[in-house]
């Protein structure tokens, strides 16, 4: 591995003597480094695609100019070719990263959506709130149903129950997120026990309590789909660890001498089943944000994904952009408070300096 080399002789003596310091400093860099390269993917990935906003723009005016009013606004060369001067979209993808750049570290500003003409940051923030509260609700039922299924199937392992709960979890861990999407949503069109989209109509403002209820009936099923599409790869992580756990020869000797099943189930093999879960849980996470996508998308939910999709749509680039930067560190941040619980979780695991 290619060391980093660190001039600062005040900072090297304190990431010598921490390792667990000298871990955290180098994912950091390396979660910036990571975010500034993924920026120049997503500006070179935009720059392939044909045409741009200004030009979407033109072909709207132009499909709406049936009127001569409409025609007489319909813009020209000139006028398209200063708009796009204007915002940048003459330029190479390169430089245009290079804008977006100083303009957010040095003006602390991430710009309007080219569209709407809206603030990035606020429009970003309503919805990520949105998202972040069904991905990380989903993320507590799915990781308190695995734990609790998996050290009660583990504890149960060859039984009828056991080989029919190991069938339904592969069986939903293989099946298509899309395609469970689609029938929950058939299913709340069909039999109209739940909304078929996943956002109240009601103001927060006017009646919080009732916003709060309403609410958590309308994500009810979206709720269901995203637990049900992550529960199975969990609930078999949980159930196999447990197993192997209980296989061991040190499980052998603690029964050996009489200690309780139950105490051997949850102070001893249940400690060691946290460290492939806790690694596994940021990569969940990932998941979730990524399904949501498909999520919001089926069911109108007014989420990060779904705000992301229409900026796509529209090659509207600062909110791409915010979207992706906002998404990934959110991500890698995930990834690096797994490894920090991982090393909190099991004390053998000592993080040294590469």
């Amino acid at each position: 591995m290619m060391k980093t080399e660190i001039r600062n002789p005040w900072l090297s003596k304190i990431l010598a003597a921490h390792p667990l310091a000298h871990f955290l400093f180098t994912r950091v860099v390396t979660m910036v480094f990571m975010l500034f390269i993924l920026g120049l993917g997503v500006f070179g990935l935009m720059s392939l695609a044909p045409g741009d906003i200004v030009d979407n723009y033109v072909r709207a005016q132009l499909l709406n100019s049936g009127s001569v009013s409409t025609q007489n606004n319909v813009l020209t060369p000139q006028e398209i070719a200063a708009m796009k001067h204007r915002l940048w979209l003459d330029r190479p993808f390169w430089e245009q990263y290079a804008h977006w750049l100083e303009r957010v570290f040095v003006e602390h500003d991430l710009g309007r959506s080219l569209l709407s003409q809206a603030p990035v940051l606020f429009l970003v923030e309503s919805r990520m709130v949105n998202s972040l509260v069904l991905n990380l609700i989903s993320l507590v039922f799915i990781t308190l149903s695995s734990f609790a299924l998996g050290i009660w199937l583990s504890a149960k392992a060859g039984t009828k129950l056991d080989t029919g709960m190991a069938f339904i979890s592969l069986f939903l861990n293989a099946f298509p997120g899309i395609l469970l999407l689609l029938l929950l949503q058939i299913f709340a069109a069909a039999t109209k026990t739940f909304p078929v989209t996943a956002y109240p109509s009601q103001s927060f403002v006017g009646n919080p309590l009732e916003f709060g209820f309403s609410y958590l009936y309308h994500i009810a099923l979206p709720l269901l789909g995203a637990f049900l599409g992550g529960i199975g790869g969990s609930l078999r992580l949980i159930r196999a660890t447990m197993l192997d756990q209980l296989g061991q020869p040190y499980i052998t000797a603690l029964r050996s001498r009489g200690v309780p099943e139950g105490r051997i189930l949850f102070h001893h093999a249940f400690r060691n089943t946290m460290n492939p879960f806790i690694t596994g849980a940021s990569t969940l996470l990932a998941d979730l944000f990524s399904g949501s996508l498909i999520l919001e998308i089926i069911f109108a939910y007014p989420g990060i994904g779904r705000l992301m999709y229409e900026a796509v749509l529209q090659k509207d680039i600062n909110l791409v952009m915010t979207n992706i930067m906002f998404i990934s560190f959110l991500i890698l941040l995930g990834m690096l408070l797994s490894d920090i619980a991982l090393a909190l979780v099991d004390p053998r695991i000592r993080y040294a300096k590469s």
